[in-house]
């Protein structure tokens, strides 16, 4: 089964070349094909994607995010199967091989990401991990057969933000593939790395400010809700505890006692944790990085379930 793999890349000549490289290293029977999609870099990437060796053709494109980028890869594959590796992901040599082969029972395919080992990661990088089907479907390592992507015509734009480049275009086409009855699974085998990238707290608790779209995502894909979200209306365990940290202290202040404080005790057991794991003279700059994160993530939360009338807290 010839594969087409399909990288879309912006700005990403500090990480394609390895990218190219390990994918040109892949350790497969069949054929495959390699084509990245320029999605209007500024730096050069295009570039460089041309002058590294193996089987790779290069498209561009003006900027319109990473979907429409994937959508133009495959326009231009010849491949039954195809395989989406973003340009600051790096896969094992067997990465191709164990994605074909799950790909043989079913439509969709998740692969498993890891933060690349060979750099140290810090309490504020970023990076991404993909240990199970957590129902985002992330396209950083995903495979699709080609009549599952013809059948929903490819993935959807996805939510644009005002700054920033647009998101949820991978989670949005999983689960527009499970509504046409794709079948799916999740590849521990088909492992590739993440690159880390430093990032100061400042960045870290910035970011968080992307969580205003996460209604948006839940309102277009209600499945989220039950497939991902924590007890269908949090965003996870821990933004839950720091909810019921915040209704504690204002209850106390209300009522002029110490005692609903006892509400922010799960949260201060696992602020502590996370910070308990990094370096001792960093541990306090860690925790109040959290503590501000997730006052921002909260607000944006929020202004998110009002925007989009989707809560998510």
């Amino acid at each position: 089964m010839i594969a087409s793999v399909i990288v879309p890349a912006r700005n990403a000549r500090s990480t394609l070349v390895r990218t190219l490289q390990a994918l040109a290293s892949q350790q497969v029977a069949g054929e495959y094909e390699v084509i990245v999609v320029d999605d209007g870099s500024t730096d050069g990437t295009a570039e460089l994607a041309r002058v590294v060796d193996g089987p790779i053709e290069v498209f561009a494109q003006q900027a319109a995010g990473p979907g429409a980028a994937r959508n133009t890869g495959v326009l231009h594959g010849s491949g039954a199967a195809l395989a989406f590796c973003d340009a600051d992901v790096f896969p094992e040599a067997g990465w191709l091989d164990a994605g074909l082969d799950a790909l043989r029972r079913a439509d969709l395919v998740q692969g498993k990401v890891l933060p690349d080992p060979a750099v140290p990661l810090g309490p504020f990088d970023r990076t991404i991990s993909v240990t199970s089907a957590a129902g985002l479907w992330e396209a950083a390592n995903m495979f699709v057969a080609r009549p599952l992507f013809a059948r929903l015509g490819g993935f959807p734009s996805g939510i644009r933000p005002r700054r920033g480049k647009p998101l949820a275009e991978d989670v949005l086409f999983g689960y527009e593939a499970i509504r046409a009855g794709a079948r799916t699974d999740f590849c521990d085998d088909a492992l590739a790395y993440h690159a880390v990238f430093a990032r100061e707290w400042a960045g870290y608790v910035a970011e968080r400010r992307r969580l205003a779209y996460f209604p948006a995502m839940a309102r277009s894909a209600p499945e989220l809700r039950r497939r991902f979200l924590h007890r269908r209306a949090f965003l996870d365990r821990r933004s839950a505890s720091f909810d019921l940290a915040l209704a504690g202290a204002a209850l106390a202040a209300r009522a002029g006692s110490p005692l609903p404080l006892l509400l922010a005790v799960p949260y201060a057991r696992a602020a502590r944790a996370r910070a308990a794991r990094a370096e001792r003279s960093a541990r306090c700059a860690v925790l109040a990085a959290d503590i501000a994160a997730d006052v921002v993530g909260a607000g944006a939360l929020a202004y998110g379930s009002v925007r989009y009338g989707s809560p998510v807290l």
